[in-house]
């Protein structure tokens, strides 16, 4: 086996000398390269696109759905793992949301019912299942979800809007 090793390698030193030997020998002719200056205009929406806005507003099950809205919060942080772990990540001081608040960040209303929470931005709506916990803290909101596969927290902060 080692001898396959000692040819490939100097297969490769060989082909690397013989580049080198041969670089700048051989000329591209007369290509130039520069910037240009230019413009595009917008690509127009094809109708037939998935993509395309089709009027109809988003509506699901989302345990996800906060992230989702960067006009109204900007994720900054996941944990995953047991509660004990992720507990651990909530700031201190933060408190939670109680059931029935209903909450506005940019354009969204976030409303606790019990152990889920509802997201609305527009007429898109979001539900995110159980176990959902809020906790707010002076610069952050932190969903808490527990299910199946262990434990998750999200933390945001307020959306920039420029």
């Amino acid at each position: 086996m080692i001898r396959w090793v000692v040819l490939a390698t100097i297969i490769v030193v060989g082909v690397v000398m013989i580049a080198a030997a041969l670089e700048g020998r051989f000329s591209l002719g007369d290509i130039k390269l520069a910037s240009v200056p230019g413009s595009a205009a917008p690509k127009a929406i094809d109708e037939r696109s998935s993509n395309a806005p089709s009027g109809r507003p988003f509506v699901g099950v989302a345990p996800w759905a906060l992230s989702a809205v960067p006009d109204c919060l900007e994720q900054k942080l996941v944990s995953r793992g047991p509660l004990s772990y992720v507990r651990a990540h909530v700031a201190s001081g933060a408190v939670a949301v109680p059931d029935g608040a209903a909450l506005r960040y940019g354009a969204c209303t976030i409303m606790v019912h019990g152990d889920t929470v509802d997201v609305a931005r527009g007429r898109d709506r979001f539900h995110i299942p159980p176990v959902s916990r809020l906790y707010r803290s002076s610069d952050r909101l932190f969903l808490l979800r527990v299910d199946a596969s262990g434990a998750q927290l999200r933390s945001y902060a307020a959306a920039k809007i420029f």
